[in-house]
């Protein structure tokens, strides 16, 4: 379903709540009316990409280099790959800093510097895996258990509800996805557009909070999200979960509009009153201003790592080029630290489990972990 911006301005004047309303949540008894903290930022916080764009350097590389040479032949299964079987002597320290920086700092890290135009598709991915194994575990992205996920445009419709909207051309709008850590790699640029962009979650709850508290209310209640197809045994075709979460004094946010909307073509999900409705416009019209949000374009042999907790995550529209060997394409990562924080026991509909290092992923009957590295 294609991002509908909201028809109508949205007043940021708060009405008096009125607690009989279903469409109201209570705020949690220990939640602060602000969340402080560098995963509260704003646009104009990170101007200086200094402050989140780090280049590898020479001996960097190199040491990736040396590590992936035992994961070359074809025969090795990259799902196989851990940080125990990939040793980063100098590499791996600097990795638990930026793992430092995801889960308790700004929320994200952009690692510059990856010779992919040189290595190829193999060893780029194998470099990627190892890489990312020395933030966490790898997590199934698919209902056929692919650790290493492609992000291109396969020319599936994306108004159709089975599709997913990374497999498209289109935008995505800012969402999450189901994991802790969500780490990309461009391997080649569009023609033109695909900018990537970030919001912080924290700051939307804080704006929400401050200027329409009975509609951040509404979003700690339960909404229908759709699965997209992917349903492991005994669920339901979609989950239950707050968009706004605070648990054991953590945020986190659950969120992508196109699905909350496509859940309700199920006849027995819960319907979204117009208080939600208000509440997530607000929320979308807030992702999209330009004092909250940050666009990057990415380049080749960028890696960029993202929290889902505490960002939501957005795709331009992007063209590609005319030649197949030149069109847009990235790997993806969905990943989980061992020392991730504490999410609510709702989160296991999504999650599978909350157990650190573990959760996360699209784990459906009979799932084989595997990494492609065709399409």
């Amino acid at each position: 379903m294609l991002f509908r911006p909201a028809q109508h301005t949205l007043s940021l004047q708060s009405p008096e709540m009125d607690t009989r309303d279903p469409g109201h949540a209570a705020f949690p008894a220990d939640l602060p009316e602000r969340i402080e903290g560098d995963c509260a930022w704003l646009a104009a916080d990170m101007a200086d990409n200094r402050r989140w764009c780090q280049p590898l350097t020479a001996a960097e590389v190199a040491e990736l280099q040396a590590a992936s040479q035992p994961w070359m032949p074809a025969e090795r299964n990259l799902a196989d790959i851990t940080a125990a079987q990939f040793p980063l002597p100098t590499l791996g320290p600097r990795m638990a800093a930026v793992r430092h920086e995801l889960l308790r700092g700004r929320g994200f890290v952009l690692l510059r510097g990856l010779p992919v135009q040189d290595w190829g598709l193999r060893q780029s991915a194998v470099a990627f895996f190892g890489l990312g194994a020395h933030l966490g575990a790898a997590r199934s992205q698919n209902a056929q258990g692919h650790v290493l996920g492609h992000v291109r445009d396969l020319g599936l419709d994306a108004s159709d509800p089975r599709v997913r909207l990374y497999q498209t051309h289109e935008r995505q709008t800012f969402h999450t996805d189901s994991a802790d850590i969500v780490g990309l790699l461009c391997l080649q640029t569009a023609r033109s557009g695909g900018l990537s962009a970030l919001v912080s979650s924290v700051s939307i709850y804080n704006q929400m909070r401050q200027h329409r508290p009975d509609l951040a209310a509404v979003l700690f209640a339960p909404v229908a999200t759709d699965r997209r197809g992917e349903v492991p045994a005994g669920c339901k075709p979609w989950f239950e979960i707050p968009v706004f979460n605070w648990y054991e004094s953590h945020f986190s946010a659950v969120y992508q509009r196109q699905y909350v909307d496509s859940a309700q073509r199920f006849a027995d999900a819960p319907r979204l009153l117009p208080q939600q409705l208000e509440a997530l416009d607000l929320l979308d019209q807030l992702a999209n201003d330009p004092r909250l949000n940050l666009h990057m374009a990415l380049q080749r042999g960028d890696l960029q790592f993202v929290h889902n907790h505490t960002l939501l995550h957005d795709r331009t529209a992007f063209e590609d080029d005319a030649d197949p060997a030149k069109a847009r394409h990235l790997l993806r990562l969905w990943l989980a630290p061992h020392d991730a924080q504490p999410l609510p026991p709702i989160f296991a509909q999504r999650y599978g489990t909350v157990q650190p290092g573990v959760r996360g992923g699209v784990t459906v009957a009979e799932t084989t972990l595997c990494a492609p590295l065709g399409v």
